[in-house]
């Protein structure tokens, strides 16, 4: 049946960040802050970035941000939208509407990883030396 989202669903924590209530993710306020990368530069991208860069200003520290997996790249869609198919009068800015990579792996196939087409919500898999967006993500409900 699911969950109803929360009102209100985002918040604006003005350090960088915005909190998911409906998740407890926190995930960085500018949903493009690399560019497009390769799979393996937005792992480690996710996992150096720390407050004083691309706006943080939570204290974090290298190794508290990761690249999101599907479920938790999914979890911010929004069907009943589109360029991008996310909640609208969200708080984040920069949203890249194109391919945004996922942590996760295709099981059959290691070479391969699943990505999130933000701008219209579907989901597929590709290369790992493609070139897509990448949108840090932290934390979490325990």
């Amino acid at each position: 049946a699911g969950v109803p989202w929360p009102e209100p669903r985002f918040t604006d924590n003005h350090d960088g960040t915005v909190t998911d209530h409906l998740t407890g993710l926190i995930w960085l306020r500018n949903g493009n802050p690399f560019g497009t990368k390769t799979w393996q530069e937005g792992i480690h991208l996710c996992n150096a970035l720390c407050s004083g860069q691309y706006g943080l200003t939570d204290g974090s520290k290298p190794g508290d941000w990761r690249m999101p997996n599907i479920n938790e790249l999914r979890s911010l869609e929004d069907y009943g939208h589109h360029t991008p198919a996310i909640a609208e009068g969200n708080p984040f800015k920069n949203i890249r509407n194109s391919l945004c990579w996922s942590s996760t792996t295709v099981a059959s196939a290691p070479n391969l990883a699943r990505f999130l087409f933000v701008g219209i919500g579907s989901c597929v898999w590709d290369h790992k030396e493609v070139l897509m967006g990448v949108w840090p993500v932290r934390g979490g409900l325990k």
